[in-house]
């Protein structure tokens, strides 16, 4: 018997597109085979660790024989993992367009091989609408779409002025596809939008006629996949375009973290437009010796403390694999009262189980929770002991202010911070060459150890920081501070770098100029210079 095979869409390229049977068959593959088009980070971001991964590869020369080829792929990895497995076969978009699932599934059939189908939100229609462009609307009321791949289309029946052709495929023959349907009869003035990596951020839309279109393809150097939309409805994106409009929109943005603290803060770039890249300037290790942590979790279990502070993701962490470490679980936690820094390490607690019952109603950090931590006298319980599991550099002034409000307090080195390795040599090149468009920089210690590992960004490279502690030490570094949060919580610092980009774009348009990210204004003074 055979495994079961699941032809699956993997949407246009936004991750956020793709359907949510898509992301939990790939959970569950043991094995996922590709093609040229299939997306490497979707399975790394979705599948489970070892999926085995076949790349069947893809010849768009002689399309037949590649489908014959996946499909005997296909066939063998199925009857070699016998018939509890699973093989996700990824797809680009959805696989009921252009993709050749009628074969590959013809095959399977053949072989006596179960399947399924999986549609998934194709390009054709979504990096139109990303691009700003509808495909209908009530004037334009017929859709063609067709393969630039294939020969021997009927070009003369897409003449029609009122309806609206996509033609997608490779950017070297999508040109003289476009130049085979003006031969047959459509305008050359018909408004074309090429759209290139639709959907991503890296998405690129240039706006033509049908007379120009194949020269901005072979002058531009576009490179597939690339989408071609002509009709009378490309006239409305210049009003209907909200994509490549976002504030942050083509910003690459330098994230100075760890990837597991770096995770709504690359999503909340990513949300305005962003291309964050992330740089671990820390590397969390375990105390040099456990002895600390292992009294105070035994303490927590024999009812030493009346409250616990976590003052970072990390700290979270820390304890929970070592309260695992004992064989216990959370509800070591009874009767404790429970603090959190901020809105990121609270919800770090709740993954684990634990609701906080104190968060800092104002500024996030150890001034604000000292400014909501209860009095002594206030406390029900007869104890008065803290247990604050830390960084080894943890400054003193939440010791010290829960020491002068009368509690006892266990400071204890719940993880150490050392430097990071430096990134690799392309990423310390973008850093000092300007490549970055901003950085974000949410403490002082990723502002020395950036430095420390990759140099100082460019000095048209926009600088963030979190708070003002961070801001005097990128000052002290010689950076200047263009972006400063209005509290001090990651996610309103992103926000306030899309503010000011906003309001860059906005001056710009005021005074007529075209809107260039910092990183183009590097490119543009290299001109004048020369």
């Amino acid at each position: 018997m055979a495994a079961r095979v699941a032809f699956v869409g993997a949407g246009p390229g936004d991750p956020g597109l793709m359907t949510v049977r898509c992301r939990e068959l790939l959970a569950a593959a043991d094995i996922v085979v590709l093609d040229q088009v299939g997306r490497h980070a979707v399975v790394d971001a979705f599948a489970r660790p070892g999926v085995q991964v076949i790349d069947a590869g893809h010849d768009h020369d002689q399309p037949d024989l590649a489908v014959l080829r996946t499909a005997k792929v296909i066939v063998n990895a199925a009857r070699g993992l016998g018939e509890s497995g699973l093989v996700v076969r990824l797809m680009d978009g959805d696989p009921s367009l252009f993709h050749g699932v009628a074969d590959e599934a013809l095959e399977l059939a053949h072989a006596g091989v179960p399947f399924e189908v999986v549609p998934g939100v194709s390009a054709v229609t979504a990096a139109a609408m990303y691009a700003g462009i509808p495909l209908t609307t009530a004037s334009t009321t017929a859709l063609h779409v067709v393969d630039a791949s294939a020969r021997g289309h009927d070009w003369a029946s897409l003449t029609d002025a009122a309806s609206t052709v996509v033609v997608l495929g490779p950017a070297a023959r999508l040109g003289e596809a476009l130049s085979e349907l003006r031969q047959a009869g459509r305008e050359g003035s018909t408004p074309v939008a090429l759209v290139e990596s639709g959907t991503t951020t890296s998405q690129q839309t240039r706006t033509t006629t049908l007379d120009k279109a194949s020269q901005v393809l072979a002058a531009d150097g576009m490179s597939f996949p690339v989408l071609a939309v002509l009709g009378p409805s490309v006239g409305l994106r210049e009003e209907l375009s909200w994509f490549e409009t976002k504030p942050l929109y083509g910003w690459q943005v330098l994230v100075p973290r760890t990837k597991e603290q770096s995770g709504s803060t690359t999503e909340r770039l990513t949300a305005y437009g962003a291309r964050p890249t992330v740089v671990p300037t820390i590397s969390v290790e375990p105390p040099r010796t456990p002895a600390q942590m292992d009294r105070a979790i035994k303490g927590l279990a024999t009812g030493r403390y009346a409250w616990v502070g976590f003052t970072s993701v990390n700290a979270v962490r820390a304890v929970r694999e070592k309260v695992e470490e004992f064989g216990l679980d959370a509800r070591i936690f009874a009767g404790v009262g429970i603090a959190a820094v901020g809105g990121v390490t609270a919800g770090a607690l709740r993954e684990w189980g634990l609701n906080p019952d104190l968060v800092p109603a104002g500024e996030q950090s150890a001034a604000g929770m000292l400014l909501d931590w209860p009095d002594v006298e206030d406390s029900e319980d007869a104890c008065n002991r803290v247990f604050l599991p830390r960084a080894d550099i943890a400054t003193d002034t939440l010791v010290a202010g829960l020491t002068e409000m009368g509690w006892e307090v266990d400071d204890v080195t719940a993880y150490r911070t050392v430097r990071a390795a430096p990134p690799d040599a392309s990423i310390r090149e973008a850093i000092k060459s300007g490549a970055f468009d901003a950085v974000l920089f949410t403490s002082s210690s990723t502002v020395r150890n950036l430095v420390g590992i990759a140099g100082k960004p460019h000095a048209q490279t926009l600088v963030a920081c979190i708070g003002p502690q961070t801001a005097k030490t990128a000052e002290e570094h010689g950076l200047r501070v263009d972006v400063l949060a209005a509290t001090p919580n990651a996610i309103e610092l992103v926000d306030a770098l899309a503010t000011h980009g906003a309001a860059r774009a906005a001056a710009a348009a005021e005074a007529g100029l075209p809107v260039r990210r910092p990183s183009q204004r590097r490119h543009a003074s290299r001109r004048r210079a020369r």
